[in-house]
């Protein structure tokens, strides 16, 4: 559930629609995006909390974008969500001036890390009008995942996607480690080894 955000809906109604979700059979997990924790924290209640548990696999993916975002009270709002078997992941947008860089993204990703939220998407900018200023070039956008992996544990990782114009879905963007001919492989240092190693 996204578009808008579910988690604006009051505790009831959120319920039903869950529940009306779990009924269906072939329905095995339900995603729920919202910023709620970020924007309003204190809407984050137990009866809330509650209202997201129909019985079936349920994860809430947080829209974050920068580590400032994550506050005391957007943590603690996150850990009661967490802390009621809940699974947490996080969408962020890569966004100029923003977090394109890998020290501002870095910190947002470890924060994430920090909150038991693990890093799942980070979007391309879509080609939205009047948001030209915020994009960056996907050849910018794999320089910064390239220099995040060398730098971030593995959980900090995002997959780096664009949501293809058309309803045509999300496609893996990332940078490319391996060679074309699958003959060398390149560290995170930028150092290129013969992959099966020669002579050894």
């Amino acid at each position: 559930m996204t578009g808008g955000d579910p988690l604006l809906l009051p505790p009831r109604r959120l319920k039903e629609v869950m529940a009306r979700l779990a009924a269906i059979d072939h329905v095995k997990v339900i995603r729920v995006h919202t910023r709620m924790p970020i924007a309003a924290p204190e809407r984050v209640s137990d009866t809330l909390i509650r209202a997201l548990r129909p019985g079936k696999a349920t994860f809430v993916v947080l829209h974050a974008n920068h580590a400032r975002e994550l506050t005391a009270p957007a943590r603690a709002a996150c850990a009661r969500v967490v802390d009621a078997g809940i699974p947490m992941l996080s969408q962020s947008v890569l966004l100029r001036g923003v977090n394109d860089d890998v020290e501002t993204l870095g910190a947002l990703m470890r924060a994430l890390v920090e909150c038991r939220i693990k890093p799942y998407y980070l979007h391309h900018a879509d080609l939205a009008p009047g948001t030209a200023h915020f994009r960056t070039s996907i050849s910018e956008g794999q320089t910064i995942l390239y220099a995040l992996h060398g730098r971030y544990s593995g959980l900090c990782q995002p997959h780096y996607v664009l949501d293809i114009p058309g309803g045509y879905g999300k496609a893996p963007i990332g940078p490319t480690y391996l060679s074309a001919d699958a003959a060398s492989v390149t560290d995170f240092k930028g150092v290129r080894h013969a992959y099966p190693p020669r002579g050894g």
